[in-house]
């Protein structure tokens, strides 16, 4: 059976795609779930032009990305933390925290885009990376010192 896909999926194709695939699998999993339509000609054309609204979207939000990065290019952000002997920190400094002191700064970031490998441990300069979006990212810095 030929479907046109609405969603990217993995192993299959990509948005807009026409696959042929078992009837079994479009009838019982890919139509159910709105991932893919018949593929017929009104189908075609109604696909298509949810594509290019896609498409439009994706680069408006592309461009909001890269306008944002380049806001952020600049950015140091300071926390101050108590430490212990040999300067070990009393807690540690993570995404939200991150996350938290942008939105202070009028930047509206999800914690979830902040990249850490793990939470920030160790006084001194950190660089730290946004995904901003799936094309754009950004690095800004972080300096944790120690608390008066």
């Amino acid at each position: 059976m030929e479907v046109i896909l609405r969603e990217d999926i993995e192993k299959l194709g990509s948005r807009g795609a026409v696959v042929k695939v078992a009837n079994g699998y479009a009838r019982n999993f890919l139509l159910p779930k709105r991932l893919a339509v018949p593929a017929t000609d009104s189908n075609k054309n109604i696909v298509e032009q949810e594509r290019e609204a896609y498409l439009r979207r994706e680069a408006k939000a592309t461009a909001d990305a890269q306008d944002l990065a380049k806001l952020m290019a600049n950015i140091t952000l300071t926390f101050r933390h108590r430490v212990g002997e040999n300067e070990h920190l009393f807690g540690s400094v993570t995404a939200k925290d991150i996350a938290d002191s942008l939105e202070a700064q009028k930047f509206h970031i999800d914690r979830r885009k902040v990249h850490l490998d793990e939470p920030i441990r160790t006084l001194g300069e950190h660089k730290v990376s946004l995904r901003l979006h799936r094309d754009v990212s950004s690095e800004i810095t972080v300096v944790v010192e120690p608390e008066q």
